[in-house]
């Protein structure tokens, strides 16, 4: 899936791009497996901003995706590929034999009238799901549990490839998209191939009007603020400010750590993604 540029009839078409759906198969989706989606816009209960610059966006409605995919021996035939307006990868209608249907995540490669299953004795092939304890070294998956039979936790945004690296004893080892390698429980599933819709970190938005579309508001720069409204406003001229870069709440930012160090799960990381200066 490609993206495609406009002719610039206008400034705001001028520099966006477009993706071209080549590969889904309708537009619409089917209505038992949707449901309502509520939006906070960045609310608490109490109505009072929690997350700022969110709100507005068009609407859309919640397709329930089978990220455990725990129906084994049961074969099901790929209906359609469907646009998700909730998710940056295109999503797949699968048929089961006993007349079930369920939207799974849509691999590259993924066709109409395809055949996928899961389980331990699916092959290797996109779209099955199966343990990886049973998937050959080198392989590319994607919706990767965490905790067997939790749902898919890792590798769900489009484009996604992780691969299965080593094993030894209960546990797998996998590589990330960010270079990190971490185990995994052998147990875990995960979905042969990588995601589809790969180009979307490609795209160019363009203009205002489509980040609005997507439910995100203005941002207000700090330097252009009065100093009671944003440690880094004040002064005759907008200029950055002195020290290092703070929110408005005083805190560091841009490159200030927010994890926290010491975690259970640092146990299970084999090598990090960001590696400390060689001495």
């Amino acid at each position: 899936m490609a993206n495609r540029k406009t002719r610039p009839t206008s400034a705001g078409r001028r520099f966006g791009t477009y993706p071209i759906r080549d590969e889904l198969t309708t537009d619409k989706p089917t209505k038992k497996l949707t449901s309502g989606k509520k939006r906070s816009s960045g609310r608490n209960s109490d109505g009072r901003v929690t997350s700022r610059h969110r709100g507005g966006g068009a609407k859309r409605r919640y397709r329930q995706i089978d990220f455990k995919r725990t129906k084994d021996g049961v074969p099901a035939k790929v209906a359609t590929i469907e646009y998700d307006p909730n998710r940056t990868t295109s999503i797949a209608l699968l048929n089961y034999a006993d007349g079930e249907k369920r939207y799974i995540l849509a691999p590259q490669g993924l066709r109409v009238g395809a055949t996928v299953e899961s389980g331990d004795g699916a092959d290797i092939t996109p779209g099955n799901a199966l343990p990886l304890a049973r998937i050959p070294t080198g392989t590319v998956v994607h919706n990767v549990e965490l905790t067997p039979g939790a749902g898919g936790a890792l590798g769900r945004a489009a484009g996604s490839a992780i691969q299965v690296v080593a094993k030894e004893g209960p546990m797998v080892s996998l590589r990330l998209p960010s270079s990190e390698v971490r185990m995994v429980r052998g147990e875990c599933r995960a979905t042969v191939g990588a995601l589809s819709n790969a180009e979307h970190q490609n795209i160019k938005w363009g203009k205002a009007g489509r980040s609005r579309h997507k439910g995100k508001r203005p941002q207000t720069r700090g330097v252009a603020m009065n100093p009671v409204d944003h440690p880094h406003g004040g002064g005759e001229a907008h200029h950055t400010p002195g020290g290092h870069p703070v929110t408005p709440w005083g805190k560091p930012t841009l490159g200030y750590r927010t994890r926290k160090k010491r975690k259970k799960s640092d146990a299970l990381i084999v090598r990090p993604r960001r590696r400390g200066k060689r001495s």
